[in-house]
């Protein structure tokens, strides 16, 4: 039986800060826009103080982090450039002259390559394509992302054919991320849900990963560990929405600096676990929802977020059931 090896993906204090500072850095008569300027600026600043590390930091330091080791990253979907939720901002526009700038670009030695690009309408033709890089370039980073979780309607047949079934079928190995924006946001149809159900179906013999982290330090070592672990399985990630700017995805710089990704992230806010009757197991936002009514209430119970729906984090599940002796209840 297979046993996976933790990677290590921590990453060293001084190297972060190094890289951080290079990404913020706009070329001399380089007209960014003051508003994306001045973002890049407080997020090199969250690094330096060591506090306040938002999603798109978190992602952005993993992706470097990647680079600069030699490893290609490779990004494509329909707004991936700046965002869907104007969040990201990879590749500046000289609002005078029209000319690009990519941060990321300027830390990949010779021989690494880096690539963002905003790719066409078609989600079927798009992750097909991008399915096939990861299987031919497995040392590269190969991300799709989805302008909203719901569009892999258009992309079934490439999940349902290829991502879930081409290990089985032809002992074919990927390791494709998928970004996959979820969340009940007051979009409506077609703009709120990435079939979570629809995934967990078609999961079975390690065929894949399926993760919905909540905060930017467990995003940073989720694509590390994606990268650095000694196979290639493919990983769906249902990211935030309104969380990406919430402070309850932040994370300290710490995070980054030492341990790795927690399956399940159990309930630090519990003072006394003996007083515990009723423990939550919930999922991305509905976490994040539920500890806020908790507190409101002042209920004895303790909120557990279940960070990768599979493979099932069975021991890490059992051993946050044990903190609490006296817990009737399970949800």
């Amino acid at each position: 039986e297979y046993t996976p090896v933790e990677p290590e993906t921590r990453f060293p204090m001084e190297r972060l800060v190094r890289l951080a500072e290079k990404m913020a850095t706009i070329p001399k008569g380089f007209s960014a826009h003051a508003k994306i300027a001045k973002l890049l600026q407080k997020r090199f600043e969250a690094v330096r103080q060591g506090e306040g590390i938002d999603w798109a930091t978190g992602e952005s330091l993993a992706f470097a982090s990647l680079l600069t080791d030699g490893r290609p990253v490779r990004l494509s979907g329909q707004d991936s450039r700046r965002g869907t939720f104007n969040h990201r901002h990879s590749t500046l526009v000289d609002y005078n002259t029209t000319e690009e700038y990519t941060p990321l670009a300027t830390l990949t030695p010779e021989g690494t390559n880096l690539w963002i690009y905003d790719s066409l309408l078609s989600e079927y033709a798009a992750l097909g394509f991008e399915y096939g890089y990861s299987v031919t370039s497995p040392e590269a980073l190969v991300m799709w992302e989805a302008q909203f979780g719901d569009f892999t309607n258009g992309a079934q047949i490439i999940i349902d054919q290829f991502i879930v079934a081409a290990k089985d079928k032809w002992k074919q190995d990927s390791g494709l991320v998928m970004l996959l924006p979820h969340g009940y946001e007051g979009q409506g149809p077609e703009h709120s849900s990435a079939r979570i159900e629809r995934f967990l179906l078609l999961a079975a013999e390690d065929n894949m990963q399926i993760c919905n982290a909540t905060t930017a330090g467990q995003f940073f070592h989720l694509l590390r560990r994606q990268m650095l672990q000694d196979h290639r399985t493919p990983l769906v990630v249902f990211t935030p929405k309104s969380l990406l700017r919430a402070k309850q995805s932040r994370s300290p710089v710490a995070d980054l600096l030492s341990g790795t990704f927690e399956e399940l992230l159990g309930d630090r806010t519990v003072d006394d676990p003996n007083q515990v009757k009723r423990l939550v197991l919930c999922s991305g936002k509905v976490a994040v929802d539920a500890e806020a009514e908790r507190d409101r209430l002042g209920v004895p119970v303790a909120i557990a977020r279940v960070e990768q729906l599979y493979p099932w984090p069975f021991d890490a599940v059992a051993a946050e059931l044990a903190r609490y002796p006296n817990a009737t209840e399970i949800v």
